[in-house]
């Protein structure tokens, strides 16, 4: 039986980033549209497929983006200057409501934790690490390495495989430059590959079963160079960018 999708949405701009909050399971995106120099953020509960809120922009337009999740709350980063990587200043945006719930212009991120994100003063020397409340910003317990470890992460990527080491009804025998992503999930086997279509180049996506192919797409067309690793697997969830701007999401 052919899969369906969970979502499908389009965005404006491209999409730059994807974080997963691991406590709720929200899809949090930052796009960006470079012609106008604007920066978009948008929310999607992957348990229901509903959008929490999208295009939501805030009043710094472009030096800005995401820094992590945790708990029903995006964390944003500023930067310090607009040539340089180097990030300043916190703002956290609500999950349901996609309201700014506090800001703080001093504080910088450093990870996120079991118990929260880790930030440090970037003011202050040596640099000292605290554990904000992601609820209100309030950094009232100083770092202890031994209590809040990193916060592992669901996600789970595919592996560079050989298509002549796969299966032989897995798709194209000879896809282009002769290598696929793969990855095995439940009863499903996921391949993302690149193929020749009209003298063009093409990025696909298959997903088979034993009984053979239940879902496939075209996530990229015309493009000039092989691509990077275009799915992730979030527990039951199947995560794809098409064509740069659109989002979609299958329940495997």
């Amino acid at each position: 039986m052919p899969l369906k999708l969970l979502t499908d949405e389009q965005f404006t701009g491209d999409i730059w980033r994807m974080e997963i909050d691991e406590l709720t399971g929200i899809l949090f995106l930052e796009t960006r549209d470079h012609t106008d120099k604007k920066v978009q953020f948008s929310a999607i509960n992957l348990s229901t497929g509903n959008i929490l809120f999208k295009d939501l922009g805030i009043p710094e337009r472009w030096l800005t983006g995401i820094e992590a999740a945790y708990e029903g709350v995006l964390l944003l980063h500023f930067y310090q200057t607009e040539t340089g990587p180097a990030h300043k200043g916190l703002m956290a945006i609500d999950a349901p409501t996609g309201e700014v719930i506090w800001t703080d212009y001093a504080l910088s991120f450093d990870y996120l934790s079991e118990n929260g994100p880790v930030v440090y003063d970037s003011r202050v020397h040596p640099r000292k690490l605290f554990l904000a409340d992601i609820k209100t910003g309030a950094t009232t317990r100083v770092y202890e390495p031994s209590v809040y470890k990193e916060l592992k992460s669901s996600i789970v990527y595919p592996d560079l495989k050989e298509a002549n080491n796969l299966p032989d009804h897995l798709g194209h025998k000879h896809p282009f430059g002769n290598t696929v992503h793969y990855l095995e999930h439940n009863n499903f086997r996921i391949v993302s590959l690149h193929a020749l279509k009209g003298g063009g180049l093409i990025q696909l996506l298959e997903v088979f079963t034993e009984a053979g192919l239940v879902y496939e797409d075209i996530m990229n067309s015309g493009i000039q160079k092989m691509q990077p690793e275009a799915f992730i697997l979030y527990k039951n969830h199947l995560i794809y960018i098409k064509n740069r701007s659109e989002l979609k999401v299958l329940s495997l």
